[in-house]
């Protein structure tokens, strides 16, 4: 009978790895959904302003975006929709870019 004398240490080993693997692809998943409510908060924040029409302060709620991030501001009768978008890579260059977008629409304010 042949000894399975370090089969054990063997198991424990990857299964560490594979543990560490679901830990690091859990924690790039949360990185990205963090990503995609700023990027739903900068879209709100610029359509409000928009609406409001305060141009200024819109432009310093785009100013605030991560870098790379495109904001476009358009109409829809009487609505503000303002559509961004971010090729997101939350670890630099290590994991593929993912596409991430967001849209706000708000009604023009009167008066």
């Amino acid at each position: 009978m042949r000894s399975e004398r370090g089969m054990v240490s063997v198991e424990i080993a990857f299964g560490v790895l594979l543990s560490a693997l679901v830990a690091l692809g859990l924690c790039y998943l949360i990185a990205i959904v963090i990503q995609l409510g700023q990027l739903q908060a900068l879209a709100g924040e610029v359509a409000r302003q928009q609406a409001r029409g305060d141009a200024a302060a819109a432009q310093r709620a785009e100013q605030d975006a991560p870098p790379g991030t495109r904001v476009r501001v358009g109409g829809s009768g009487a609505d503000v929709v303002v559509d961004v978008e971010l090729q997101s890579q939350p670890w630099g260059g290590v994991i593929p870019a993912v596409g991430l977008s967001a849209r706000a629409v708000v009604a023009k304010e009167e008066g």
